[in-house]
């Protein structure tokens, strides 16, 4: 054990617990989270999120679980994993950053360091979180800028803290691109604390690290990773509308283009998530604040967002054309998780096809194994029902292809159906003359 840090990481989910863990095995880590079950189960030595295999979780000899922030006090480094999600008005909410922020400003003394993970648009470390730092702590924010102001006192008679952006790169249930095998972004306030930065998470990070010139750039850096694959996909989702009209099967042409070795292989969908469904409002609302129009990205969006309304739309048309009867009908959306092999919940845009089906009279069952009935039920008031009946359903939806969904025949799938039902596959999971409709 290393003694000269000790780390406190404020939120302990997808990002917070994985971090933990590893820095948990050489300094004294107090990893903290306001939710008492989510610490009740890590104490217990499992994680519901499957980020962190059992076995890995014993290995942190220093890592220390808490609910009570006075635990914190201790700490001298402190980084924040807590959620940046969007509101009803697709907007950033900021709320989660900022209590943060403010527990962590309670407790912090000269000299401490407080690192942001969360995904946040440019700016925000230093225009919302530092702020409310130097309010709760009165002690000033150190920077190469302040320290740049002519003073009666030397730099090393300032009194104050340091602030570092290194944003989270985790995929949910990824087991080959884990957070010791990507690289990470650093950042500081200073040269020299940039340069501590680094160094901290190079004894975790075994991929290496990129240390950025400014906290600004390394928060653009990661809001536009997932800007960039939004509109990406944006772009193939527009394709596959247009294919649609014209008779073309999708998945077709994308094998064909892919044939050439600098064609990008992303696949339409329903875009969700933690990060590609939420950080471009992040960039666009920043830019809106500076006075620049972000054209692309918001079209990108827009696009995205109403793909779930398109294929209820187009499973509602296709049982009008079997002449099957909409209202009073049973649907099966098979998977509710935001993406494929995890149970990850976080704006799951499955939920737009459930809520149009049900306004439109349907009746709806949800199946994924993947997924906890009480949080599926808390978030989206969505019950799933432990396995599908067979002969019950007039229209099937392959939403998620999770490997579950995969092993199973098209036979047995079909099973489920009536005699006269539709089948509609988002995730190519079947061939084109299996299935009556496909993105």
């Amino acid at each position: 054990m290393k003694l000269n840090y000790k780390i406190g990481i404020i939120g302990l989910g997808y990002v917070g617990l994985p971090l933990a863990v590893e820095f948990g095995k050489i300094y004294k880590v107090i990893g903290y989270d306001i939710s008492h079950s989510r610490i009740k189960e890590l104490e217990d030595g499992s994680d519901v999120t499957l980020e962190v295999e059992a076995s890995e979780l014993k290995k942190s000899s220093y890592l220390a679980y808490s609910t009570e922030a006075e635990d914190l006090a201790t700490c001298n480094i402190y980084i924040v994993t807590v959620p940046t999600p969007i509101d009803e008005n697709k907007k950033p909410n900021l709320i989660p950053l900022e209590k943060a922020s403010e527990t962590i400003g309670k407790f912090l003394k000269d000299g401490d360091i407080v690192i942001y993970e969360s995904t946040v648009y440019p700016g925000a470390t230093e225009e919302v979180c530092v702020p409310i730092l130097e309010s709760y702590s009165n002690l000033k924010f150190i920077s190469d800028n302040s320290l740049s102001i002519k003073s009666n006192n030397p730099p090393s008679k300032v009194k104050g803290f340091y602030c570092g952006y290194s944003p989270e790169r985790i995929n949910p249930g990824d087991k080959e691109h884990r957070l010791t095998s990507i690289k990470k972004i650093t950042s500081g306030s200073t040269i020299a604390v940039a340069t501590l930065i680094d160094n901290l998470y190079k004894e975790i990070i075994s991929a290496g690290t990129h240390k950025t010139k400014s906290i600004k750039i390394a928060e653009a850096a990661k809001v536009i990773e997932n800007t960039q694959r939004d509109v990406n996909i944006a772009l193939i989702n527009e394709l596959a509308l247009i294919f649609n009209k014209l008779g073309i099967d999708t998945e077709s042409v994308l094998d064909a283009a892919a044939t050439k070795w600098n064609f990008l292989p992303f696949k339409p969908g329903l875009v969700g998530g933690h990060c590609i469904g939420v950080d471009p409002y992040y960039l666009t609302q920043k830019a809106i604040q500076v006075g620049y129009n972000p054209e692309m990205i918001l079209a990108g969006r827009k696009i995205n967002d109403s793909m779930g309304i398109y294929v209820a739309e187009k499973v509602l048309s296709l049982m009008n054309h079997k002449r099957i009867p909409i209202i009073d009908s049973h649907i099966l959306i098979m998977g509710l998780t935001f993406k494929e092999n995890c149970p990850d919940l976080r704006n799951t845009r499955i939920v737009d096809l459930v809520e149009r089906f049900k306004n439109s009279n349907c009746k709806v069952d949800v199946y994924d194994p993947w997924v906890d009935k009480i949080e599926s039920k808390s978030q989206y008031n969505i019950e799933p029902i432990m396995y599908p009946e067979n002969n019950k359903y007039d229209a099937i939806v392959l939403a998620v292809s999770h490997e579950e969904f995969r092993k199973i025949s098209i036979d047995k799938i079909k099973s489920f159906g009536k005699l006269k039902h539709v089948l509609y596959d988002i995730k190519y999971l079947f061939k084109e003359n299996d299935v009556d409709g496909r993105l």
